[in-house]
This record gives structure tokens, C-alpha cells and sequence, in this order.
């Protein structure tokens, strides 16, 4: 890991690793990939289901937990994190999957993921793996520099007419922006970054980044991305709003009992994540 790579994570959120993975690796994420599809964990469902947005979505599958723990210590993740945060430590936290097919699934909705998980700190990452060549205009795209700013409440994910639908309610976060909104009236009001990628290349970003997009179209109809989510000695709880409308516990709807026990500000740690470094 180069300097300026390790500077560009650090201030921007994200980076491309172009080539990280060999053509077995990515093979054996494409197993545990098909395997997580065809036998979904209990997060499983669709994402605007009934729209043109719909997106197959999962997370932290617990039938599939001993799979992705085994793939997580075999692929360079646990050392790479390591040397690009600066980090002694490193743990697996746990997946999620993103299918969509068909050629007519829309952007998804811009958000930060510390809207969803009890996160705060610098050294959390998470690694995308999509299995085809994605271009440019289909990949996801990321607020330049956003993991920096305020942590906004998340969105619901549920209404196609308000991309900023309230997750967790109330004046504790800031709503978000309506960033396709604002774009399409100044193209430049926002920072963007995006990469087309190749079969092999990973984007690891900050799950504190404000991300969205990866629309698929007649051009680039399917896409099927596997997100390994990672955390390092800078990482701490940091408790969602309560209450919260969407029924969210303080901790999440993840690891939610091994959690439990966690107060603001102690480490971000569990008996249940893998420790890789």
C-alpha cells in the first residue's frame, strides 16, 4: 500500500485497488456469493420491491457466517486494511449482497451506512466485489470526502418518491440531502468519484461515505456485487438514535445481542467477529 493511496482513503473515503484479487479468489467469492442467494439468511429482501428500483439485498447471513468467516482469512483483506489504516488489528465484521438484474433496477438511494450500524471511527472499511466488468456509468458513486461530515439519518429504502424517507426520525441527525435533486438542478454541486472496475478490482470506502448509484440498464443489465465489511483498532459503538421509527435498536438490527453490552464510546469489539491480524 502506497502512501498515496493510504492519503486518498483517509481524506476522500474511498480508493481502487485494481487487480487484488486473482481469478481463484474472486472464484471462491463467487461461490459464496451464489450460495448466500440461493439460500437467503433472515435480512434478505428487496429493496423498493414493486418499482424499477428493486434490488435483491442480504446481511450478515448467520447460516452462511461460517462460510464468509473461512473466506475472509483466506483472501488479503485482514493485511491490506491493516497497512491502509495503519491499524494493528483487524476484524471481520460480515457481508451483504446486492443482485440486480433485468436491465431496470434504478439507482440506489444515496446514504451513509453509519446510519445503520453502530459505527464510528476511522479504521472501518468495506470491500466491493463486483463480478463483471461494471462501467463507469453503471458504478457506484461516492461523495468525495463525506465520512468527514455530519452523519445524517438514514433512509427507509422503501419510498421511490422520497429518496430521503426517514429511517430512525426525530432532530438527533440531520436529514439527508436529496443529492439527484440538487445535481440535476447543478451537476457540480457535489464532489463525485466513481470507477469503472474489472473483474478482480476491489473499492474499499469508508461505510461512513455518503454512496449511491449503481444503476443497471439494457447496456449492463445484471450486476452482482459481494461487500466484505472490515474494522480496525479505531473503531467504536456508537449508538443509533432512540427511539427510532423503523423499530432499529441501538445497536442495529446486526450481532444485536452481542452487541448489547456496548456503551457510547468503548471499542467496537465482539467475541463473534473474526479477527484476522
Amino acid at each position: 500500500m502506497d502512501a498515496a493511496t493510504r492519503k486518498a482513503f483517509a481524506e476522500d473515503g474511498a480508493v481502487l485497488v485494481k487487480g487484488l484479487l486473482s481469478e481463484q479468489q474472486l472464484a471462491r467469492c463467487r461461490q459464496v456469493f451464489d450460495w448466500g442467494i440461493e439460500n437467503p439468511g433472515p435480512m434478505a429482501g428487496s429493496l423498493f420491491e414493486g418499482t424499477v428500483h428493486k434490488t435483491h439485498n442480504d446481511n450478515a447471513n448467520p447460516f452462511a457466517k461460517g462460510r464468509l468467516d473461512e473466506l475472509a482469512g483466506e483472501l488479503p483483506f485482514g493485511r491490506l486494511f491493516a497497512d491502509l489504516w495503519g491499524s494493528d488489528h483487524v476484524w471481520y465484521f460480515a457481508e451483504e449482497l446486492f443482485l440486480k438484474s433485468g436491465g431496470t433496477s434504478g439507482r440506489s438511494p444515496w446514504h451513509q451506512d453509519t446510519s445503520y450500524l453502530p459505527w464510528e471511527g476511522m479504521h472501518f472499511g468495506n470491500a466491493w466485489i463486483s463480478f463483471e466488468a461494471v462501467p463507469r456509468q453503471n458504478a457506484l458513486e461516492v461523495v468525495r470526502g463525506s465520512h468527514r461530515g455530519p452523519r445524517h439519518d438514514g433512509t427507509t429504502f422503501q419510498n421511490a418518491e422520497d429518496p430521503t424517507d426517514p429511517l430512525h426520525g426525530g432532530d438527533v441527525w440531520p436529514r439527508l440531502p436529496d443529492i439527484e435533486a440538487e445535481r440535476r438542478v447543478n451537476p457540480a454541486a457535489y464532489d463525485i468519484i466513481s470507477w469503472a472496475t474489472e473483474p478482480g478490482d476491489v473499492l474499499l470506502l469508508h461505510p461512513g461515505v455518503l454512496h449511491g448509484g449503481g444503476a443497471v440498464d439494457t447496456a449492463f443489465p445484471d450486476r452482482h456485487t459481494l461487500v466484505l465489511r472490515f474494522f480496525g483498532d479505531d473503531a467504536v459503538f456508537s449508538p443509533l438514535p432512540q427511539p427510532s421509527v423503523s423499530g432499529f435498536t441501538p445497536a442495529g438490527v446486526l450481532f444485536t445481542e452481542e452487541l448489547a453490552s456496548l456503551k457510547k464510546g468503548e471499542a467496537f469489539r465482539a467475541p463473534c467477529f473474526r479477527q484476522l491480524v
